[in-house]
């Protein structure tokens, strides 16, 4: 993908450009792409680039400012698609062609009876169909419509390290990355230290499209953090005018993010809400957010084995920023001392314990990237009482269960991993310790680098 802005061009490859391709070659006609994902995370500019380049053209309707032409299109003529077609290609000047022609319904949440729409479009099996969304299962959104089954849905998550570092072409950098992980030889200090000062680069800057096109012309971060004072800006806007009913309990929820990431156990504590706090009530809040895609929820797996999502505690959670580089900026509260004090500390591996918080964010934001859903473990494993047991997270691989701890300062001792294993070996494959030094491995105990993480 290419990225125009400011008059100069930055290359930006989204890997979710291939399952675009995939779907065009084998749906050929019979479903529609939704593509979903947080406000600002590129969603429209993929769709557009893709429809650009692999079809002969396209029309792009973006229902967050339609004309009234186009609204008058859509609710006089979509029960005749021969006369739907025509005033389309009259409005958009744009002459389609069978099976080689797309037509893009951009936030087409806004609109939902084109996404009902859908299912008649694609019946008739003339063109393709690309929409794109934020907030797509927010009930507003869906009211009164029949969803169609026609859809595939491609979740378009901020960039990955990967992708990050084709933007700053630093391309060969991940192949070394992958062979190292594949074949678990370390790196070496020298390039070791090297890829770590970009990955802290990356916690700091995050992948959202704009951010990182302007990083990538600038290399500057400071110049960076305005960008994303505007985007969590669009996500306050955005809550106050779609969270209808409970906007007050989203906001609240929002804005304690850091706060929350901040303690020890990382876990969201309802009573800093409110000393009567329960989640019965702050349930459908937690799950806008979640719907949004603006962050990423971590549930409490309180019997680990391949079936995680059945043995869930909801009532102990997490709650992520679904973009690390997002949550260094809702840290600093617009105090530009501690803006630059945070971002030396994670620039120079001067974390404190609660700044580690970031650490275990991009590792939450990088699992999920990778498709996995987040589970962690807590509970009191210990006959003596005295201690309880706590692996950041848990993975499937295969038919086996891999928990991962996550240390961002100098580690000296893995106790909880140790009383987790000795409880649960038979159900466990691989375990994982993510850090800050290069890869080594003792058995069945992997020591990774940070940037690993999106491999696992």
């Amino acid at each position: 993908m290419v990225n125009y802005h400011g008059g100069l061009i930055v290359h930006i490859n989204r890997k979710a450009y291939s399952k675009l391709s995939i779907w065009k070659e084998t749906q050929q006609g019979q479903t529609a792409m939704l593509i979903e994902g947080a406000r600002r995370v590129g969603k429209s500019y993929l769709a557009k680039t893709f429809a650009k380049k692999e079809y002969r053209s396209f029309i792009y309707i973006d229902f967050s400012n339609p004309s009234p032409e186009t609204l008058e299109i859509f609710k006089n003529f979509s029960h005749d698609l021969d006369s739907f077609f025509s005033r389309l290609e009259l409005l958009y000047n744009t002459r389609l062609y069978t099976r080689q022609s797309c037509i893009i319904f951009d936030e087409v949440q806004l609109f939902p009876k084109a996404r009902q729409l859908i299912k008649h479009l694609v019946a008739d099996a003339r063109f393709d169909y690309i929409e794109t969304g934020s907030l797509i299962s927010i009930k507003r959104n869906v009211q009164d419509i029949v969803i169609p089954s026609e859809e595939e849905r491609l979740e378009l998550c901020p960039l990955d390290f990967e992708e990050f570092l084709e933007a700053i072409d630093q391309t060969l950098v991940y192949d070394a990355i992958r062979d190292s992980f594949n074949t678990l030889k370390p790196l070496g200090d020298a390039l070791h230290r090297r890829i770590m000062t970009l990955f802290r680069t990356y916690m700091l800057v995050g992948g959202m499209p704009q951010v990182v096109s302007h990083f990538a012309q600038t290399n500057n971060l400071l110049d960076v953090r305005s960008i994303q004072k505007n985007i969590l800006r669009l996500y306050r806007d955005d809550i106050a005018k779609y969270a209808d009913g409970y906007e007050l309990k989203v906001r609240s929820i929002f804005d304690e993010i850091p706060s929350q990431l901040s303690r020890h156990e990382k876990r969201f504590k309802l009573s800093s809400l409110g000393k009567h706090a329960r989640l019965r009530d702050y349930d459908d809040a937690f799950m806008w957010l979640a719907d949004s895609k603006i962050v990423n929820l971590c549930f409490n797996a309180t019997d680990p084995n391949v079936g995680l999502k059945m043995n869930l505690d909801r009532t102990t959670l997490k709650c992520y920023m679904a973009d690390t580089g997002l949550l260094t900026m809702m840290a600093t509260d617009d105090d530009e001392s501690m803006e630059s004090a945070i971002i030396n500390a994670i620039l120079y591996n001067k974390l404190s314990i609660n700044e580690g918080m970031f650490f275990e964010n991009i590792v939450s934001q990088m699992l999920y990237t990778s498709g996995h859903k987040l589970f962690f473990y807590s509970k009191n494993l210990s006959t003596s009482n005295r201690h309880s047991t706590e692996i950041d997270f848990l993975i499937r691989q295969a038919k086996k269960i891999c928990p991962i701890e996550v240390k961002s300062s100098q580690y000296q001792r893995h106790a909880s991993l140790d009383r987790f294993s000795e409880t649960f070996s038979s159900r466990l494959g691989k375990k994982y310790i993510i850090y800050t030094k290069d890869l080594r491995s003792e058995g069945d105990l992997v020591f990774i680098p940070a940037y690993m993480a999106g491999l696992l």
